[in-house]
């Protein structure tokens, strides 16, 4: 976990199937902490290593009267599913209180989201895509949100 204390990495929960995850139909590996509901985690692999962000949910919901689009799948759903998360940037960036912010869905299954061959919600931002290509453009925003995260200028 690249920004957060030892302390804070030692008391995360792990997920319970993390043994059997497959890593070939995931772009990261994404969960919320059952012991606190407003973390979560997104672990990506870089240069042959996992790294790992932590990441905070706001305290308040939106209304699932409304629709929301997550920023990383770009998959449209009632907006009570998706969630603000803000991650502290590393190094002494983070320790000022520099974070970077983005909305996710809330149960950060973006991996399974852009595998679906045809996107149930009907706000979708790219109707005419394949799966390849929308796992392509999950990859590139989640590398982006990770490097906004290890960016040590805030």
């Amino acid at each position: 976990m690249v920004n957060c204390s030892r302390g804070e990495a030692a008391s995360m929960t792990l997920p319970r199937e993390l043994a059997a995850v497959d890593w070939g139909t995931l772009d990261f590996l994404g969960w919320r902490d059952p012991k606190a509901p407003l973390r979560g985690y997104l672990v990506v692999w870089r240069d042959g290593k996992a790294v790992g962000v932590q990441l905070r949910a706001a305290e308040s919901k939106m209304s699932g009267r409304v629709a929301a689009m997550c920023s990383l799948c770009r998959t449209g759903q009632p907006a009570s599913n998706v969630s603000l998360f803000v991650a502290r940037r590393t190094g002494q960036a983070g320790r000022n209180g520099n974070t970077v912010g983005t909305y996710i869905c809330a149960d950060l299954v973006c991996c399974r989201n852009v595998r679906l061959d045809k996107p149930s919600a009907t706000l979708h931002p790219d109707p005419g895509l394949t799966i390849d290509e929308r796992v392509e453009r999950l990859r590139t925003r989640t590398d982006s949100f990770i490097d906004e995260v290890l960016s040590t200028v805030g």
